[in-house]
């Protein structure tokens, strides 16, 4: 009989693909065995020829929901024994103890459709049972230990099987066969509800009807959820949101809304059938979509023109919306630049934000924030990437000889760590600006490290050795002498990132890095520039004209300042006594004041950011002189932009490369209409960017950098440049730029 081995890659462990081995071996009356290993699944299958040509032929069909393939390596083993068979049934071999785990951990994903009927049937013994999962769904990554991924190596080692959970565990024709999270109301986890004294109230569902109560008379609560707690609210109460923002201390920036189901969705936003599959996906992440006219308060996510929904994607929460049956604001349980809260301890010393907290006893050990997403052109544009899609599989164009950690950036950090032709890039950490925000950062790797038994040959960090992020690197070095440190340019970064994504990593492309600040080879801020790229280096071919940031870093949260600084460019100290919106947003004495600071360079850092320049436009039409958070002006024109607005600014590129926008700040000071500024000021950037492309017609256009998360910009371009690539996987932030670190070492 013949004898085959195989060795398969990918995210399958966890994710039933042992019993879909089973199922399919003896369906077609195969003998032998699988079973997981540190670098996935193995299979020994024996049979007649033609048994395993349809076993081959099958294995790719009807996969469980979450089991995503890499590699299949199939070994005929030479066997002199006649054909008397070696194996007498197929059976799942028990997981051997790790060594070195290559695997893949699978992301958390919502409830499935099975267990959401399982959930609300009063016939079903998991009725109303709010940790109800099966192999298909539920928590994956945030309550690993290490791998490989059994019971024992999670969080739910805490709560032994009753019976019937042990015989659905260990029956391989059930769909919870080897399914760590399973659960039941007899075995547990269980609720706790809190005063935020704290004090418990209460214990188990009757826990739920208190909590639903308290969201319907005006109280925040927390929710504990699978990767963080939740603060939850009536959506359209002005009141409580209002008391949440001053909690919170987050004043302007938009809350995202649950609503409990896509019926509810539609009456808040327009939605087209790509955005509703996006939606309703396994992942559920937060969809940002344009709001329609609707009964929630103006509070939530005021004025911008898109508003973030998503759909509930635990058991609990559907237990809650369903009960309530009305929108509610779901945001994270932190302060603003803080962390979210993983645990009770973080939750309490955050009790001033909340009423009641709604807690279970199933430890969270992988923090994981939600997903935030956006469809453009009918893709897809990651804006966060966490829950439903990190930590996930990045495959590599090439095989790495060492084991590599990246530590990404300042802001909006992701960490990577990668080896062989895999890169695993952590969920959304933060923004590194807090002792909090660095401990998470720092306790994210240590999470990574243990689950994969890892220590790296190599780290990879920016260039910026102002970044946290880079002082860790730097210090890890200081520690471990062994493994070497490599920096890498900021831009360079994010454009590998999308060479990644996109398969694009053995050309050279035409890269576009439009964001905020990141530090360039001339020790300015870099923010606007146009790179011909590729792993083996890259060469600055265009980038806007420097500009002052006054001040420095207020100037990051008053776009007033860096309009300006802009006129001082174009009319020197002249620029005090004209009449605009610019000039009246300052005192007399601060006009004075900058003004020496920009003559005298006094803490006014030189910078090419495109981020800045969105700024100081929002400042020229009045719509933004100061900012609460990052990206404020370009979100909110993007519900000015009007596409009957044709034509552009002017503008000049030099010799050098270096793109003069003053004559395009000229002519909007006089501009009466402020949507006529946004449009007019949108054309200026796709006609600078398609006039640089012409230059390099022959070359990939690249999109990278957080500008790209505006949706009209990104769509614009899209249409007017045939061959640009747009990441959808990584968002084009600084999400990414951990993915793109480890691009650089792809030159080999």
């Amino acid at each position: 009989m013949p004898l085959f081995h195989l060795t398969i890659t990918g995210t399958v462990q966890g994710v039933g693909f042992r019993p879909h081995i089973y199922r399919l071996a003896t369906a077609i009356g195969l003998t032998g065995n699988v079973g997981n290993d540190d670098h996935g699944v193995w299979v020994t299958i024996e049979g007649t020829e033609r048994q395993c040509r349809k076993f081959f032929r099958q294995l790719n069909h009807n996969l469980p929901p979450l089991a995503e393939l890499q590699s299949i390596s199939t070994l005929p083993v030479d066997v002199h024994e006649g054909d008397q068979r070696r194996y007498q049934n197929f059976s799942i071999q028990e997981s051997a103890p790790p060594k070195t785990p290559t695997i893949v951990i699978p992301p958390d994903i919502s409830i499935c459709p099975v267990c959401e009927q399982e959930l609300f049937d009063p016939t079903d013994r998991r009725y109303r049972h709010p940790f109800i999962s099966c192999t298909n769904c539920g928590p994956r990554y945030t309550l690993i230990k290490r791998l490989p991924y059994d019971r024992a190596s999670t969080s739910m080692a805490a709560f032994p099987m009753c019976r019937s959970c042990r015989q659905e565990y260990e029956d391989p024709a059930d769909r919870r066969y080897h399914a760590q999270p399973i659960s039941c109301l007899e075995c547990g986890p269980d609720l706790f509800l809190y005063d935020n004294t704290p004090r418990l109230l209460k214990k188990g569902q009757a826990s739920i009807p208190q909590i639903v109560a308290a969201i319907k008379q005006g109280k925040i609560v927390a929710v504990k959820g699978i990767g963080g707690y939740h603060l939850i609210c009536d959506a359209a109460n002005d009141q409580v949101i209002s008391t949440l923002r001053r909690r919170k201390n987050r004043p302007a920036k938009p809350l995202a809304v649950m609503v409990p189901d896509i019926h509810a969705a539609r009456k808040l936003v327009n939605l087209d059938l790509r955005q509703e599959e996006v939606l309703l996906s396994p992942q559920r992440p937060i969809l940002l979509a344009r709001k329609k006219e609707n009964t929630l308060s103006r509070q939530v996510a005021p004025q911008t023109p898109d508003l973030g929904v998503f759909l509930p994607y635990t058991p609990l929460l559907y237990l809650l919306l369903r009960q309530l049956q009305s929108p509610v604001v779901a945001t994270s349980a932190n302060i603003s630049s803080e962390p979210l809260a993983t645990s009770f301890d973080e939750v309490v010393r955050v009790k001033g934000v909340w009423d009641l907290c709604l807690d279970h006893n199933r430890d969270i050990l992988n923090g994981c924030d939600d997903s935030v997403v956006a469809v453009v052109a009918g893709e897809r544009l990651t804006c966060r990437r966490a829950r439903g899609y990190a930590p996930g599989a990045i495959e590599l164009p090439q095989r790495l000889p060492q084991k590599v950690l990246a530590v990404g950036a300042n802001q909006k950090n992701c960490v990577a760590v990668a080896f062989n032709n895999t890169a695993i890039l952590s969920p959304h950490i933060g923004d590194l600006h807090s002792i909090e925000s660095v401990d998470y950062f720092s306790r994210s790797i240590a999470s990574l490290f243990k689950i994969y038994n890892f220590k790296p040959d190599i780290i990879l960090c920016d260039k910026h050795r102002g970044y946290e992020s880079s002082k860790w690197a730097r210090q890890y070095h200081k520690e471990n002498k062994e493994a070497e440190l490599i920096s890498v340019q900021h831009h360079h970064a994010h454009i590998l990132a999308v060479m990644i994504e996109k398969k694009l990593i053995g050309q050279e492309v035409l890269g576009v890095a439009f964001d905020g600040t990141g530090l360039g080879d001339d020790g300015t801020l870099w923010g606007g520039e146009f790179l011909l790229a590729s792993p083996q280096g890259y060469r600055r071919v265009a980038h806007f004209k420097k500009f002052k940031l006054l001040g420095g870093e207020p100037a990051i949260t008053e776009p007033r300042r860096v309009a300006l600084s802009l006129l001082f460019d174009l009319y020197g100290e002249e620029a005090l006594s004209q009449r605009n919106r610019v000039v009246a947003a300052f005192t007399e004495s601060e006009l004075k004041s900058l003004l020496t600071a920009y003559r005298k360079d006094l803490n006014s850092p030189q910078t090419s950011s495109c981020g800045r320049i969105f700024d100081a436009v929002g400042s020229i039409i009045g719509l933004c002189q100061k900012v609460s958070y990052e990206g404020e002006c370009g979100l909110r024109m993007e519900a000015l932009y009007d596409h009957q607005v044709s034509g552009h600014y002017p503008f000049a590129i030099g010799r050098d490369g270096s793109i003069d926008f003053l004559p395009m700040i000229q002519e909007m000071l006089h501009e009466p209409e402020p949507a006529r500024t946004v449009s007019m000021f949108f054309n200026t950037l796709v006609e600078i960017i398609d006039t640089i492309h012409q230059r390099y017609r022959h070359h990939p256009v690249v999109l990278c950098g957080g500008v790209f998360q505006n949706k009209v910009l990104v769509r614009l371009i899209s249409a007017r440049i045939t061959n640009t690539f747009v990441p959808a996987e990584i968002p084009p932030n600084d999400g990414g730029i951990a993915l793109g670190q480890i691009g650089a070492l792809l030159a080999g």
